[in-house]
């Protein structure tokens, strides 16, 4: 197969909020260019996982390949990049967004723009891309196409007076995107004499070939039994199969200047190949590597824990495998005196957190208890060091302690008016500080500043439910800043409880603590004896719960006589209670650990 003129290459991807309809786009432009037989087309057929097919939401980026015979004639190869819209990929997504020249910005013309369609695009115009309006949905009968047109055109400053109305579940209009495309989106440039110059924009496990590379090829040309190097990674492989997605895989000799393939080289896990790294020849290799490459940083922690000790060579192996496939996520041993053996895993954020418990769950059947989510925090002790912390048991001693800075974020929440208030003021009491606020048009664009801290437990459930699911959310990690943060130990019976300890604000320690002592005051079963719940900041108790005692009634078997043998009977069981409380052990059952751990935030 020989490579195409560069001038008849596009690639593209599609922008788009979490359910505007991205892959069902996608699904109608594989059926109309012929990519696939009707026969093998499913919906969502980019999404392979069963959670994203489930959920509607897209977790690894995808890519294929069609070919498209345009009405002038020509004959033009179209690579489509379906990229994840979630906000905790986002360096996925730009990475994704550098491997091409343009993207469709989908927009529900029923709902309009959301927070994350801004973020995205955003970084597809930083990435310098040519943008197509698109607008799905248009044979709903709530779609405005002209106010949402407007909306484009004043919230993200595009011109969308050409923007293409279509609906991608009916498939009309979905010829014209093609043809915007083809038209309207820059070809790739690219010099094919130049040394070898690739991105890595993504890569994944298969048991059968070993780690699978996507890559955007920028100068020179890549072919089989060529030997290349990671200019991040440092490290050389020699290429063993090289080919195209059509979304099945199909081998070809060579990839040439803005083509999009995918490679295998006996790579054996998926952490050498770091997103965003440059491969060149080893031999010949290019001057400079590609701008814009980092590593993944973990945001949240938690630990993770198997509910039956049994199960934790298992869960260690199952781990081990997804590590294989998800080079973002990383774990260390752990253990906890209430919960045995585990491991403390770090996360890009919130949704990727559930993601990777729900894929254990499912593929590896392990039944897991998540400790509470923390996020980094950065410690400066009083000798000058500085530490950071995952984990909040492993707090220094608060006398070495100089200053605790925690991660701040920038969230961009758009929210309709008649929600605001309500918005705001989750914001504040999550000790947010407002940046800015505006209207466009019915809606509203709160920019806050808040703490980490505050949005990793509950805000994205409790900020869909004041607004009736309707406002979104974005955000990005800004700074660290110094913070007045202090750790709550939970004690049951005067025994800390380890996976209870948690770090939080001095002013909202109160509240926090009073809460989870209710709830676990509901949780725990009564014992022989009165279990008193504690929430301490150090040596001082803030607040106190107590599980009453199963009590039997010693007094039955006295009718009438004096009062003090009564008295002599109760005091006498007091004196066992009080015995018991001392030797006894409070068994807190797993599934108040699990509900415990929910409420929390």
């Amino acid at each position: 197969m020989t490579a195409h003129p560069i001038d008849n290459i596009r690639n593209f991807s599609i922008v788009a909020h979490i359910d505007h309809g991205k892959s069902t786009l996608a699904d109608r432009l594989i059926q109309l260019t012929g990519t696939i037989a009707d026969r093998e087309m499913v919906d969502q057929v980019l999404d392979s996982m069963d959670i994203e097919r489930e959920r509607g939401i897209t977790i690894k980026a995808q890519t294929v390949r069609l070919d498209y015979k345009a009405k002038d004639g020509k004959s033009y190869v179209l690579n489509l990049m379906d990229t994840p819209g979630h906000v905790d990929f986002a360096y996925e997504v730009s990475r994704s967004l550098h491997a091409c020249e343009g993207s469709l910005l989908v927009v529900d013309a029923s709902q309009g723009v959301e927070a994350q369609t801004l973020a995205n695009v955003y970084q597809a115009i930083d990435a310098g891309h040519e943008i197509v309006p698109v607008l799905n949905k248009i044979d709903l009968p709530a779609a405005e196409p002209d106010r949402i047109k407007q909306q484009i055109e004043e919230v993200i400053g595009l011109d969308a007076s050409d923007a293409v109305p279509i609906s991608a579940k009916t498939g009309l209009g979905v010829d014209e995107v093609l043809e915007a495309i083809v038209k309207r989106l820059p070809p790739p440039k690219g010099d094919e004499t130049a040394p070898l110059k690739a991105g890595l924009v993504d890569s994944w496990y298969d048991a059968y070939l070993g780690v699978v590379v996507l890559v955007r090829i920028f100068d020179g040309v890549m072919k089989k039994g060529q030997k290349i190097k990671m200019i991040g990674a440092n490290a050389h492989y020699e290429i063993d199969r090289i080919g195209v997605f059509k979304p099945k895989m199909q081998d070809v000799a060579q990839l040439g200047p803005g083509e999009i393939g995918f490679i295998t080289a006996q790579i054996k896990q998926v952490a050498d190949t770091r997103v965003g790294d440059t491969i060149t020849d080893d031999k010949r290799p290019c001057a400079e590597a590609l701008p814009g490459y980092k590593p993944a940083q973990p945001v949240v922690f938690c630990g993770l824990f198997p509910v039956d000790a049994a199960d934790f060579e298992d869960l260690r192996a199952a781990i081990g495998k997804l590590r294989l496939n998800d080079a973002s996520f990383s774990y260390e041993m752990e253990t906890s005196a209430a919960l045995g053996f585990g491991f403390r895993c770090g996360f890009l954020g919130l949704l990727h957190l559930e993601i990777i418990q729900e894929r254990l769950h499912r593929e590896f059947n392990l039944d897991l208890i998540a400790t509470a989510p923390s996020v980094v925090y950065k410690i400066l002790l009083t000798n000058g060091e500085e530490i950071e912390l995952h984990n909040p048991a492993d707090m220094p001693d608060v006398v070495r302690i100089e200053e605790i800075r925690e991660p701040w974020i920038r969230a961009t929440i758009m929210t309709p008016d008649d929600y605001l208030g309500a918005v705001l003021k989750l914001c504040q009491d999550r000790r947010g500080v407002q940046a800015d606020l505006n209207y466009v048009g019915k809606r509203a664009m709160a920019v806050y500043d808040l703490p980490l801290n505050e949005v990793v437990f509950d805000f994205y459930d409790r900020l869909k439910s004041i607004s009736k699911g309707y406002a979104s959310f974005d955000y990005q990690i800004t700074d660290y800043r110094p913070g007045d943060l202090v750790k709550m130990s939970i004690l049951v019976n005067a025994e800390p409880v380890d996976a209870l300890s948690m770090l939080v604000h001095r002013t909202r320690a109160d509240g926090r603590g009073r809460q989870m002592c209710e709830k676990l005051k509901e949780l725990i079963p009564p014992h022989m004896f009165q279990v008193p719940i504690q929430a301490a900041i150090g040596g001082k108790i803030i607040a106190r719960e107590t599980v009453r005692a199963f009590r039997k009634d010693v007094t039955a078997k006295c009718y009438g006589g004096d009062a003090t043998r009564k008295r002599k009977l109760l005091e006498k069981q007091k004196e066992g209670k009080k015995k018991m409380r001392q030797f006894g052990r409070v068994e807190i059952p797993q599934e108040a650990f699990i509900a415990a751990l929910k409420m929390e935030g």
